[in-house]
């Protein structure tokens, strides 16, 4: 018979599969840190998919896009870590010929999914462009067939566009950093608020204690990241581990907090987004 000492309660995780969420969550995922009662159940999506599901509150603990968190913030909190942050740098428009950024109100663009913070930075930039929603993967693929006059790259496009011979019109990161001084946020972790105050410090703590495990096992963590790597090199996944998993994604401070509610206020200022959002992260 179990009593109550001993339950043990499963809490549902999920993230994107890409080497930077993997590595992220490799000390849990590989059970390498004890969390006591707690067993952690992960669940690999698409970042899409997972923004959908947050509207459905499917997971106790989910990644998500910033821009898709507007929309489900009276149902879950940010983590104070695990957040995807880029400090003068972020998603990268491209094309098949030199253009200039002034251009972009009158270009055709693929993006990665109109929740994505990459799409809600470039709507932040211009309003005016036309978009067509593409697999993330598929976009360098769509510009260079001249389907599209450009793509709004995130992931690992951004580190090798140059060598397939597209050009950069706009890095949204270096623009934002320009404009505003802070960080661009793309992606963050959010816990769900109907666990209660208690199991949503408790459960952050764990997932605190993963980040920390990979940084301290870098070797480690990125050879368990690799087998989501996407046919990256080593060499590539380090870099671009090392791009979206820093001292910003153990903690926001200051600066990634102001961030995230600079971001998210403009964007409903400028009527992208439709309702004020309360940006409360736990503990």
């Amino acid at each position: 018979m179990i009593t109550a000492s001993t339950e043990v309660r499963t809490i549902s995780v999920a993230h994107s599969p890409d080497s930077d969420d993997a590595f992220m969550f490799y000390g849990l995922a590989t059970n390498k840190i004890d969390t006591g009662k707690l067993k952690f159940e992960h669940t690999l999506k698409d970042i899409q998919s997972l923004n959908e599901d947050a509207k459905n509150e499917v997971y106790d603990v989910t990644a998500i896009s910033f821009h898709a968190y507007a929309y489900v913030s009276d149902k879950y909190a940010l983590l104070p870590h695990g957040a995807s942050i880029g400090d003068k740098y972020g998603p990268i428009v491209v094309t098949r010929e030199p253009r200039s950024a002034e251009d972009i109100g009158k270009m055709k663009i693929a993006v990665p999914g109109e929740m994505t913070s990459a799409y809600l930075a470039l709507r932040l930039y211009n309003q005016d462009f036309d978009h067509v929603v593409v697999p993330f993967d598929e976009i360098i693929d769509e510009v260079k067939r001249g389907r599209v006059d450009a793509g709004l790259l995130i992931h690992e496009g951004q580190l090798f566009y140059k060598e397939i011979g597209l050009d950069k019109v706009l890095d949204l990161g270096e623009w934002w950093f320009e404009k505003t001084g802070l960080p661009l946020p793309m992606g963050g972790n959010v816990i769900k608020r109907s666990l209660g105050e208690d199991l949503m410090k408790e459960v952050s703590k764990y997932l605190k204690q993963s980040i920390e495990f990979s940084l301290n096992n870098r070797e480690d963590a990125l050879a368990y990241a690799m087998q989501f790597a996407r046919d990256m090199s080593p060499e590539l996944a380090d870099r671009f581990v090392a791009m979206w998993v820093n001292n910003l994604t153990l903690d926001y401070g200051e600066r990634g907090r102001e961030g995230v509610r600079r971001f998210l206020q403009e964007g409903y200022e400028k009527g992208i987004i439709k309702n004020k959002v309360d940006i409360e992260f736990v503990g």
